[in-house]
């Protein structure tokens, strides 16, 4: 279950519909720097060993990836899941489903020969 975000300039955000701002070129609203990092992290927070692993292994997601791993997110929680595998193209992550928390990331070299333990889901994305 979902709760509806009440700020509309947010909602506006996150649904890529512009609230008083000019939009980008890709058709995205223009954000001043880290306000979406506010934002995704009022959504889907990232572990300190998450963000440790995405920087180390040089994996860079757009708004748009987040965008489909929040709602992966948000497809796990529907049905129950509690610690989920989320795949997104060549990148794997390990979602605390319940604590909305990215626990890891594992980028497509090293994937091979990997064993996930700990989850009760998988989603691709």
């Amino acid at each position: 279950m979902s709760v509806p975000i009440q700020n509309p300039h947010v909602q506006g955000l996150l649904t890529n519909r512009s609230v008083g701002t000019a939009s980008s070129p890709v058709g995205q609203p223009k954000l001043p720097p880290g306000e979406f990092d506010s934002i995704l992290d009022a959504r889907l927070k990232l572990s300190g060993h998450a963000k440790t692993r995405l920087s180390s292994r040089n994996i860079e997601l757009d708004r748009d990836a987040w965008e489909r791993v929040i709602q992966g997110v948000d497809k796990a929680a529907e049905k129950g899941a509690r610690e989920s595998l989320v795949m997104l193209d060549d990148i794997a992550l390990v979602v605390s489903v319940k604590n909305r928390t990215v626990i890891t990331a594992v980028d497509r070299d090293r994937l091979k020969e990997n064993v996930f333990t700990n989850i009760d889901s998988a989603v691709i994305v």
